[in-house]
């Protein structure tokens, strides 16, 4: 319940999981059904994939421009990813929205994640998990953007990244979509913290 005085800092939810488990569509789901809860766009300096729309689903951006970043301490966290690109999350928007009292998401990786809870430890920490390892198996070789040598080192990576689940608060099972997208918005809505400690 708000106390009347002013805008509330509101809640941060980070979103994480393995490689292919379905973050990014779990997150789209929510950008088209729940508008009112913002949700950050990383910067990345790999290059978009077919149908991906610079400022919507990452700011494709130079390996310079990424170096200004992590020296002007711009960004919330950062990482590479895959042994290969680099991904962040600038730090002045989620800032700006949280105390702006907009409820905010955080769609990133497992690394990002770690950081987010050093940097923001009041932050929702949930842990988005397949049905099962040939489930993701599955989906990785069904989206057809890697080829086999990368979607190989993508396997050996989810099977370290599923290992995380325990360091997060909460887990969703995408098994569906909209069931996984619900139950992340039900994350803000509810009362649910991180337990102390």
């Amino acid at each position: 319940m708000a106390d009347g005085g002013g805008p509330q800092r509101s809640r941060l939810v980070v979103l994480a999981g393995p490689t292919a488990v379905g973050k990014g569509t779990v997150a789209a789901c929510v950008r088209e059904q729940h508008p009112d809860i913002w949700i950050s766009v990383s910067v990345t300096t790999r290059p978009a994939r077919p149908g991906e729309i610079d400022g919507v689903h990452y700011h494709f951006i130079s390996d310079a421009e990424f170096d200004r970043l992590v020296a002007a301490d711009g960004l919330l966290e950062w990482a590479v990813v895959h042994s290969a690109a680099r991904y962040g999350t600038p730090r002045a928007q989620v800032e700006e929205r949280l105390a702006a009292g907009t409820p905010a998401l955080l769609e990133i990786d497992l690394q990002g994640a770690r950081q987010v809870r050093q940097s923001m430890p009041d932050a929702l920490m949930c842990f988005l998990k397949p049905p099962s390892f040939e489930e993701l198996e599955r989906r990785l070789v069904g989206r057809g953007t890697e080829g086999p040598e990368e979607r190989e080192r993508r396997l050996r990576t989810a099977r370290t990244e599923l290992a995380a689940e325990s360091e997060f608060d909460v887990t969703i099972v995408n098994t569906d979509v909209e069931t996984a997208c619900e139950e992340l918005v039900d994350l803000f809505r509810s009362g649910i913290s991180r337990p102390p400690g």
